[in-house]
């Protein structure tokens, strides 16, 4: 065998599997055909975050004049808005290659197919290579789904993909699917002038969140000027030189100069050699057990192709149990407490259960909030809109979720998720002494106020 682990795909959950299983002792390989880092570092998380700071520090310095800030000739500068994002990503992805070579792991450039259980063909410009390793562990993420009735052409009708190459900023923007891909894409160009409107299918924004949340964020995107039709699809497009014409299923017409479509990801389980080596899948997500192993013993699977949680975190969590348990050692994936967060302008952070699944399962709960407007730091800093909510068993008070819509919403989530993990209690989280003035104190606060002892509200 040429190694002990042979990772296939290099993003968020391949290349932290190879350093975890590397820093373990297993002689490792990585292959990936596109840049390390996935689509994660180069088109999605990272890139899309530079250009939310960007949108959100012109939007800033837009209320220069609240904070008593003078501004003038405000304009946003979309190519150097750009230019930032792809900054950030290059260095990132140069840290990345550090961190592999640093580690000793040997990153081997091509597209990679199962052979045999224990055989990867890697597939570039030359002649095929084939790799083996005693244990495989497949990362080969996922791509922005692309349906058929939408004539993507990367100018006018988009991916998510396609929008980090946009070179101006559109006059009019139509995102259909009301996700966290698409909610984040109106959010940046709706605070950067664009006329946004929204689309979604279902009865509310951010389907699987919690619906208070959902609601918030509504109200706030209509303050802004938004157009958001909710329980609607798009029934035909049609590309013409004065726009893009969308006909929706409720009778209404849309035309927009550009068309965001985001409404999921499609799994890229096809054509890696699944079938030559009996691995098991569902619909494209390759079946894996809470170990991240497949139904053939040495073949792991992690990130968005096992068609669980696909956020980036998970697929590292992932990653590293799955190298763990390659080197002989007994993890578990625990799903239960994995936070996620939505970087809108008002940015959001839930981890936990929503109140639809507490009533759905017929847990006895009880709910409180803390509107940020009563925050002293929210106060201080501009940023009064939100709240932060607990939900948490009746009877013991165990916390069974936190849902927070407001300034540093994803990073209110660590503590509850912390929390949470630890089987904390709303009394618990009360009696922790929380710093005067930081958002934090909303859930002190939200705790308190659950517990019929509320201070500032």
């Amino acid at each position: 065998m040429n190694y002990d682990i042979l990772v296939v795909g290099g993003g968020p959950g391949g290349y932290v599997a190879a350093i975890r299983a590397a820093q373990l002792g297993a002689r490792t390989a990585l292959v990936e055909e596109r840049d390390l880092g996935g689509t994660c570092l180069n088109r999605g998380c990272i890139p899309t975050k530079a250009l939310v700071e960007s949108a959100r520090a012109f939007s800033t310095a837009r209320r220069g004049a609240e904070f008593g800030v003078v501004c003038s000739d405000l304009r946003p500068d979309y190519a150097r808005m750009g230019q930032r994002k792809d900054e950030v990503v290059a260095r990132l992805r140069k840290g990345v290659q550090s961190l592999l070579q640093k580690n000793k792991v040997e990153v081997i450039a091509g597209r990679g197919r199962l052979a045999d259980r224990h055989t990867v063909e890697v597939i570039s410009s030359g002649e095929p290579r084939k790799v083996s390793a005693h244990h495989l562990i497949l990362a080969t993420g996922s791509e922005p789904l692309k349906p058929a009735s939408f004539p993507f052409d990367g100018k006018s009708v988009l991916t998510s993909d396609d929008a980090l190459r946009l070179q101006e900023i559109p006059k009019s923007l139509l995102v259909v699917g009301g996700g966290y891909i698409g909610v984040e894409w109106a959010s940046i160009f709706g605070e950067l002038g664009a006329r946004v409107t929204v689309v979604e299918m279902m009865d509310q924004l951010l389907p699987r969140s919690d619906a208070d949340l959902a609601k918030e964020l509504f109200r706030i995107f209509k303050k802004s000027g938004m157009d958001i039709h909710l329980q609607t699809q798009v029934k035909s497009v049609k590309v013409q030189a004065e726009g893009v014409t969308c006909e929706l299923s409720s009778g209404k017409s849309v035309v927009a100069e550009k068309v965001l479509v985001s409404v999921g990801r499609a799994l890229n389980s096809g054509e890696i050699g699944l079938e030559a080596v009996g691995v098991k899948s569902e619909r494209g997500a390759i079946l894996i057990d809470e170990h991240c192993r497949t139904n053939v013993p040495n073949v792991y699977a992690i990130g968005d192709v096992t068609g669980k949680i696909q956020l980036a975190h998970v697929a590292s969590r992932q990653g590293i149990i799955a190298a763990e348990c390659a080197t002989g050692h007994d993890r578990k994936m625990d799903y239960r407490v994995v936070p996620s967060c939505v970087f809108t302008h008002v940015e959001i952070g839930s981890v936990g259960m929503t109140s639809a699944e507490c009533a759905a399962t017929k847990i006895e709960v009880k709910e409180s909030r803390f509107p940020f407007m009563a925050l002293g730091k929210a106060q201080a800093i501009g940023e009064t809109q939100g709240f932060a909510k607990i939900i948490a068993q009746a009877k013991s008070g165990e916390v069974l979720g936190v849902h927070v819509i407001g300034a540093h919403a994803s990073d209110l989530v660590a503590e509850a998720g912390l929390a949470m993990a630890m089987e904390a209690t709303v009394e618990e989280i009360a009696q922790t002494i929380h710093a005067h003035p930081t958002m934090p104190e909303a859930l002190s606060e939200a705790a308190m106020a659950w517990l019929g002892r509320g201070i500032h509200f």
